[in-house]
């Protein structure tokens, strides 16, 4: 199987089994979303939508949130994975949208990573969920996904993986495939055994061509 017909298997296969695939966090808004994936980093979804409620009672737009202080913010998310830092991130994002943005949450990755707590990943997430544009977020299940399914090539960082992927996936398709990957890594190919008996990209798959191989 060439690469071109791997990634046609492999995007069909998605959308068809998975037209409607959308992030896992709750959110009703740019400001909610952005916090929310702030707080994602290194830390489940589940506990992210866990706790982010009783943030947005308290700090419903991100004016509120950047009058907040470290001790009345940093109860809220005590729970979530690296607190401490979290907490300045997210007053330090607020302040700034305040400050420099007049309040909007910045639409373009430029803008984005500028913002405390922000990376590349975050902000690809952002434009790509909010506005749809063609920026694939590497996380470690995309990273991992891409690879064993032959996606990409010895991309040795997210940032290979992601320009490997943005050559080869449609730019219309872009912004749904990152949660094809995601919610794939997730539940089907997961990190340590990964379920390839249920898996129904095996006849596009190096990892399962190899086991069979093996085996």
């Amino acid at each position: 199987m060439t690469q071109k017909e791997r990634y046609a298997f492999v995007l069909k296969y998605f959308e068809t089994h998975a037209p409607n695939a959308e992030t896992e966090l709750i959110y009703d808004n740019p400001y909610q979303l952005l916090v929310a994936v702030i707080l994602s980093a290194q830390c489940t979804d589940k506990r992210v939508n866990m706790t982010t409620p009783a943030i947005f009672a308290q700090y419903p737009d991100v004016y509120a949130l950047s009058t907040a202080t470290f001790d009345d913010l940093f109860p809220l998310i005590r729970s979530i994975s690296y607190p401490n830092n979290k907490t300045k991130h997210l007053i330090g994002m607020a302040q700034m949208v305040v400050q420099d943005f007049n309040g909007e949450i910045p639409a373009t990755v430029p803008e984005l990573i500028k913002l405390p707590g922000v990376g590349r990943k975050t902000a690809n997430v952002i434009t790509s969920v909010v506005h749809q544009q063609p920026n694939m977020a590497v996380d470690t299940h995309v990273f991992r996904v891409s690879a064993r399914i032959g996606l990409t090539v010895n991309a040795k960082t997210p940032l290979q993986t992601e320009l490997q992927l943005l050559k080869n996936i449609p730019e219309e398709k872009v912004h749904i495939a990152h949660h094809w990957l995601i919610l794939h890594g997730r539940y089907v190919c997961v990190a340590r055994s990964p379920k390839c008996g249920e898996c129904g990209l095996r006849p596009a798959c190096k990892y399962y061509a190899k086991l069979v191989k093996a085996s």
